[in-house]
């Protein structure tokens, strides 16, 4: 086997290990607060840990869900060079498909600004520009991610890194189709707002 493929192997491995950590349940837990599945949507990201009322936690699960994105990526690039790509699948699939949680994990939008952060920084900001701003304005917290998903491509596209398109593409189509109860509720008016319990 040639050291490239070695290489991709490593570091989807090292990516799949880094995005399966379930920060928001271990954060939540080791704060007394229980089983975050237990509750609201029973998803282990950030959003859900904010419905157990503490703030500053789901601020550090996000923070956390973001750098195990961000970090798969830069390690492989000093450690596996030519394998981010494999690394950044990784680590998005690992936090949606975590072994350790019986492949039950989050929905990935934050996971997946940071491994845009890590693939390309141009593209981490818009997608955290497009992220932040539909949040405030909507107030909705699937409208964020899902508008921050779908510009993920587009910015790739539009800095001309065509080499990180079909990935992009590929992980915004899951985002969308880990969001399909909220697209739903979002047709039918029933989606939650930030700072509402889920009904």
């Amino acid at each position: 086997m040639t050291a490239f493929w070695l290489n991709m192997i490593f570091a989807l491995g090292l990516g799949y290990g880094l995005g399966s950590i379930p920060f928001g349940l271990l954060l939540t837990k080791a704060a007394g607060g229980g089983d975050i599945r237990s509750i609201g949507s029973g998803n282990i990201g950030a959003t859900n840990v904010l419905r157990t009322g503490r703030k500053g936690l789901a601020a550090l699960t996000l923070l956390l869900d973001l750098l195990k994105g961000f970090a798969a990526v830069w390690i492989a690039g000093h450690f596996f060079p030519g394998a981010e790509l494999a690394a950044a699948a990784g680590a998005f699939f690992g936090h949606l498909y975590p072994v350790w949680l019986k492949f039950k994990g989050g929905k990935g939008v934050a996971t997946y600004a940071g491994i845009m952060f890590g693939l390309f920084w141009q593209g981490g900001v818009v997608y955290a520009i497009t992220w932040i701003g539909a949040l405030l304005i909507f107030r909705i917290s699937s409208v964020g991610g899902l508008l921050a998903a779908l510009m993920a491509p587009v910015a790739a596209a539009y800095f001309e890194r065509y080499d990180l398109v079909p990935l992009l593409c590929a992980c915004t189509l899951i985002i969308f189709w880990k969001h399909q109860a909220n697209i739903s509720n979002l047709i039918n008016g029933t989606e939650p707002k930030i700072g509402k319990s889920k009904d």
